[in-house]
């Protein structure tokens, strides 16, 4: 492989390769990111940072359900466990799952705590 060297005030400054072989690097290193992305990821769900959610729970996220409403469900809690958990009342919470009534930054916060969740998850 031809690479041209250049120098600025004595030190090596730009490498010049051929069009071809610089396609080849920057696939070479898209490829190792994804390696490196797929590692941390891999990482994060063994540590329990993460955690692989089925098919039909994001779609209906992305159908526009109540988060609070199907992460409780997800999780496996009745409306009487997260309201205790949360410190709210279970008509509140109700509320909240139905969109009659909007909670709190603090009513929020507590139900994503409760729900082992982030308040973006929620939110």
């Amino acid at each position: 492989m031809t690479v041209q060297v250049i120098k600025q005030g004595g030190k090596h400054e730009w490498a010049v390769v051929p069009y071809q072989k610089y396609l080849e690097l920057l696939e070479k290193a898209e490829m190792l990111q994804d390696v490196q992305d797929y590692d941390s990821a891999r990482m994060s769900l063994e540590e329990g940072k993460e955690e692989l959610l089925p098919e039909s729970f994001v779609n209906e996220l992305l159908e526009g359900a109540n988060p609070v409403k199907v992460w409780r469900e997800y999780r496996g809690m009745t409306q009487k466990k997260l309201a205790d958990a949360a410190g709210i009342s279970i008509p509140y919470l109700s509320q909240l799952e139905t969109g009659k009534r909007k909670g709190s930054l603090e009513v929020y916060s507590a139900i994503a705590t409760a729900l082992s969740l982030t308040l973006d998850d929620i939110v």
